[in-house]
């Protein structure tokens, strides 16, 4: 897994963007930082789409911009040249793909079949789109066609809300999830920022499913211990918003992280 794929699992939710004013690039993408999401699928399905991606990229070098809907290679460049830090495709087309691995751009084509999944493992690819999700069986269908192809891991878009998501999300062969429900075309229509803001702050909240366990003494002090879905997303999160753990009191299992302190926030993590 690449640098990009990993930021895109711990930020775990992947606003899927369509934008037909390039003019809303920047307070978009700004109200989705905000909110706690510093990333965005920006949708080739609009004239506006190369230009917000060039204003994303110019304006706020910290968010993790993509385009998605790619289906050229032609698309892909004008992808690269603004800024685009992956490309996502709603089917796999090796052409594409290759071209975009050739530019040394993470790549995440559209599988939905296990024909699909040996293509992608045939030109390198371990990570890779499930489209579209809900429609094609959901999570039951992503388990089993996956189950012969220990390797691969998904992004499910097509579908996906607030009732769903944090199933999907709780399962480890997902990296993260692509949905456009903090960010709905009427919302970004009327330039309701707050409302983008409002809703990608609960999109979060759910994703990391903080649950209160119980108080600890610790140094003294009393030590609250959250049991959350996935620590390493939820100290992802948390650091962002200024709290600062000791990685000196990481307890691991098997190679993952099972609990953390924060020293400051008197808090401990502990995963499910």
């Amino acid at each position: 897994m690449d640098k990009i794929t990993e930021t895109l699992e711990k930020i775990g939710i992947i606003p899927v963007v369509v934008i037909e004013n390039e003019e809303d690039a920047f307070p978009l993408a700004k109200a989705l930082a905000e909110g706690g999401l510093p990333a965005a699928e920006i949708t080739f399905r609009t004239a506006a789409a190369e230009g917000a991606i060039r204003r994303i990229s110019e304006a706020c070098p910290d968010m993790t911009v993509g385009a998605g809907t790619v289906l050229t290679c032609e698309q892909a460049d004008k992808a690269i040249a603004a800024g685009a830090k992956f490309i996502v495709s709603p089917g796999l087309n090796p052409e594409v793909v290759k071209h975009c691995l050739d530019k040394g751009v993470t790549m995440l084509p559209g599988c939905a079949t296990p024909s699909d999944i040996e293509r992608a493992l045939s030109l390198g690819l371990t990570e890779v789109k499930f489209f579209p999700a809900e429609q094609i069986g959901g999570l039951k269908a992503i388990k089993a066609m996956a189950a012969p192809y220990g390797a691969v891991r998904f992004m499910p878009t097509g579908g996906l809300n607030t009732q769903n998501i944090g199933a999907y999300l709780a399962e480890p062969r997902i990296i993260a999830c692509g949905g456009s429900f903090m960010v709905q075309k009427d919302v970004v229509a009327r330039q309701d920022w707050d409302r983008v803001r409002a809703d990608t702050e609960k999109a979060v909240r759910l994703m990391l499913g903080m649950t209160f366990l119980r108080l600890e003494e610790k140094g003294g002090s009393r030590v609250s211990v959250m049991e959350v879905q996935n620590i390493e997303r939820a100290v992802y999160h948390l650091e962002r918003r200024g709290v600062s753990f000791d990685r000196s009191s990481e307890i691991r299992e098997g190679g993952k992280l099972k609990s953390i302190f924060a020293p400051g926030a008197g808090l401990r993590l502990t995963g499910k």
